[in-house]
């Protein structure tokens, strides 16, 4: 079976706190990708990058200060080209970068390839494919370069060489 894995597609790193141009220009071929995928059949799932009131406390608060993704906060939410897809989706609320609970998900269904789209390319989509590479490493992963956007452009171009490295595929 084919998943296309959405990271993180929220309005804080679109267009609120964290939001970039790069972020910006990849709505619409996002949003191409997951209407494609549910035409095709394909199982889309949506990760959700979600924090709490407690957020500049944290760990990830203290190196990056910026309030971002608070649960129920306009920013938290999936932005709306993707809203009614999403709504049709499982979606993992994940507190950290990468999501444990998808990888063990995954590792339950028949999986052979995986195709992961969103941002940032160099946080949340790097964790996100390094841990599904390591619980299931014959299923062919795959990351849609065109469909993702760093926290800064050097940032998507390293984190690509990173996964390349680590047998993912980059398109």
């Amino acid at each position: 079976m084919k998943y296309l894995i959405v990271v993180d597609m929220q309005e804080d790193f679109t267009r609120k706190a964290l939001g970039t141009q790069e972020a910006l220009k990849i709505i619409p071929k996002v949003a191409d990708r997951v209407k494609n995928a549910f035409a095709d059949g394909e199982t889309v799932i949506f990760t959700r990058d979600t924090h709490f009131e407690n957020y500049l406390q944290t760990s990830e608060g203290k190196k990056l200060p910026v309030p971002h993704c608070i649960k129920g906060s306009d920013g938290w939410q999936i932005i709306s080209e993707l809203r009614e897809y999403a709504d049709k989706s499982v979606i993992f609320d994940k507190e950290t970068f990468g999501s444990i609970k998808l990888g063990q998900y995954l590792s339950e269904q028949d999986v052979e390839k995986i195709e992961l789209v969103g941002l940032c390319t160099d946080i949340c989509v790097i964790s996100n494919a390094i841990i599904l590479k390591a619980v299931l490493p014959e299923a062919q992963i795959t990351v849609n370069s065109d469909c993702c956007a760093g926290a800064t452009p050097e940032g998507h171009r390293n984190a690509l060489y990173a996964m390349k490295n680590c047998q993912i595929d980059i398109i």
